[in-house]
């Protein structure tokens, strides 16, 4: 009989716990969450949840306002992706049953730890990637590249001639009209030595072959 009354204590206990804290005054919970390092820039979707509550969670929309009913003395916590959570806890006797704020949340930095990524699955891939590895030519072996005979071989033939050199040609040109205006102009097909250098030229050319 002792322990029936006892539970029936403890039944009505718990009953009248619950009726106080319902009896608690209702509250139309309202604000805005902003970036605590500059009050124009509010922060979207964060998650609101209720301590006193059984952890009801609210959230508040795309523009950072939020307004739900709570109760008196109620703890709520606010969360949002890297940002530092904060508790605000609604004071008690709240005129015309409305409770507005401002959330100011500060922009949490975490430190990952550095990660690398190598592109060898083992070590002997990567010895043998190393043995076999072409390494770029410095700046000297570049320079001897480009001074070489083969090299400005080819420059010569494909690259235009600048004016200096086309001024150089005229002049040449010009040099040598005056000095043969009062004679006749040499026919090169009656030039034996013109003839040598084209057979010589033909000649080199089928011993190559």
């Amino acid at each position: 009989m002792k322990y029936l009354v006892g539970i029936l204590l403890l039944f009505v206990s718990i009953g009248a716990f619950a009726q106080k804290s319902d009896n608690r005054p209702i509250v139309q919970f309202t604000g805005i969450v902003r970036n605590a390092d500059s009050s124009k820039v509010t922060i979207p979707y964060v998650t609101i949840t209720n301590l006193s509550a059984n952890k009801v969670v609210n959230t508040s929309n795309y523009k950072g306002y939020f307004s739900f009913v709570a109760h008196e003395q109620d703890t709520l916590s606010f969360s949002c992706v890297g940002y530092a959570k904060v508790l605000v806890v609604i004071p008690s006797k709240v005129a015309n049953q409305s409770y507005t704020t401002e959330v100011a949340l500060k922009a949490q930095i975490i430190n990952l730890p550095t990660f690398h990524v190598f592109p060898w699955a083992t070590t002997d891939e990567f010895k043998k990637d190393f043995l076999t590895i072409k390494l770029a030519d410095d700046d000297l072996e570049i320079a001897r590249k480009n001074i070489s005979k083969a090299t400005l071989s080819a420059l010569y033939n494909t690259l235009p001639r600048n004016a200096q050199e086309i001024q150089s040609a005229n002049a040449q040109a010009m040099h040598t009209s005056i000095v043969n205006q009062h004679s006749l102009t040499p026919n090169p097909l009656l030039n034996p030595f013109a003839w040598g250098s084209l057979i010589k030229t033909i000649s080199d050319a089928d011993n190559k072959k």
